[in-house]
């Protein structure tokens, strides 16, 4: 009775959708100790699956197959683990260094400004405390802190991925008796599956090859610890639009710190060449279509998945909205969302024909 009165009356329609929208929403926020977790596990799994699905085609067991891919991809996150807490140990024992140094240089670039503003003097105790140990320190301490907190979810994340990839093969059953269509649930299960694949290979292999390249630069320019700063550029490349840019920080305030400004420019004109190359040119043209959201779209997924999930909502914002994007164009109430969410307008039937 209610959903007929809401037929008869778009605009209550449209209210009782956005309701629910609040309502999801606010499940999402309230279940992200769990959903998190769920949603990177769920991202890994479906980068995975070709791999297991090639052992199964070879006579592997699926039992083995799911252990080969499961090993397969700790590997390379306990390497990741390992590369960078080395190089966190080793930049935190730079620390008081680099803070000693910095403070040196500020207190040569306040002697400059003061000889030529002599009010900028008052202000100069204020600027020196921006800079204390005890304020560097504490900014690493909560660095470390997050980072252990990720590392405590990694088991989840893990059992998770290893239950998923044993309902790889009877998911698309389950879901065909759900729908009911065949041919429909498998042709939306299988675009998901295509677009995020597609996606997450490609800005993966493009964020290795920055990380590698910029990497090399910061340690062609004597920048210290260019593997760690390769590494946040490698992990920051998923972040889309301003990924590139925070990645840039760390290594232009280092090089600021050991050299001058002119050294800290060099850094800065390397990162952007880069990102030019590969995030203006070569990401697009091996995405192609594949993408199909708009780019105002892209930042407002970024901002609205950072401020539900955090860091990790904001590495993952461009996979999910696609996901939700899939979900809505096979939805007949809401693909207006869908076209909304795309980066072209629809094609419109020609009159008379």
């Amino acid at each position: 009775m209610v959903f007929d009165q809401l037929d008869q009356t778009p605009g209550a329609r449209f209210l009782f959708t956005l309701a629910l929208g609040v309502i999801l929403i606010h499940g999402l926020q309230l279940t992200q100790p769990f959903m998190m977790p769920f949603a990177v596990a769920a991202f890994l799994a479906v980068i995975s699956l070709p791999i297991m699905f090639w052992l199964r085609s070879k006579r592997v067991p699926a039992q083995l197959a799911i252990f080969v891919t499961v090993s397969a991809v700790a590997l390379v996150f306990v390497l990741l683990i390992l590369v960078t807490s080395q190089q966190v140990t080793q930049l935190q024992d730079r620390l008081p260094r680099y803070v000693s140094l910095l403070s040196v240089r500020v207190s040569g670039w306040m002697q400059t400004i003061e000889g030529r503003w002599p009010l900028v003097a008052q202000a100069r105790p204020n600027l020196e405390t921006l800079i204390n140990m005890e304020t560097v320190l504490d900014l690493a301490g909560g660095t470390f802190q997050r980072a252990l907190a990720f590392l405590s979810n990694t088991f989840l994340v893990f059992l998770i991925l290893i239950f998923a990839l044993g309902e790889a093969a009877v998911f698309p059953e389950k879901l065909r008796a759900i729908v009911g269509d065949r041919a429909a649930s498998d042709a939306r299960l299988e675009k998901i599956i295509r677009e995020v694949q597609g996606y997450l290979g490609i800005k993966t292999v493009v964020s290795l090859a920055t990380g590698v390249l910029l990497g090399i630069w910061t340690w062609a320019l004597g920048v210290e610890s260019p593997v760690l700063l390769g590494l946040i550029a490698f992990i920051l490349n998923y972040v889309p639009t301003i990924g590139s840019v925070l990645a840039s920080v760390p290594a232009m305030a280092l090089a600021l710190i050991q050299y001058d400004i002119q050294h800290a420019l060099i850094v800065a004109i390397g990162y952007a060449a880069v990102n030019v190359v590969f995030g203006n040119w070569l990401e697009p043209t091996l995405m192609g279509r594949r993408l199909g959201l708009s780019t105002l779209v892209v930042i407002l997924s970024l901002v609205f998945w950072g401020w539900l999930w955090g860091p990790v909502g904001a590495l993952l914002s461009v996979p999910l909205t696609m996901v939700v994007k899939i979900m809505l164009e096979n939805t007949r109430d809401l693909r207006w969302v869908a076209i909304l969410l795309d980066k072209n307008a629809p094609v419109l039937p020609v009159e008379g024909t």
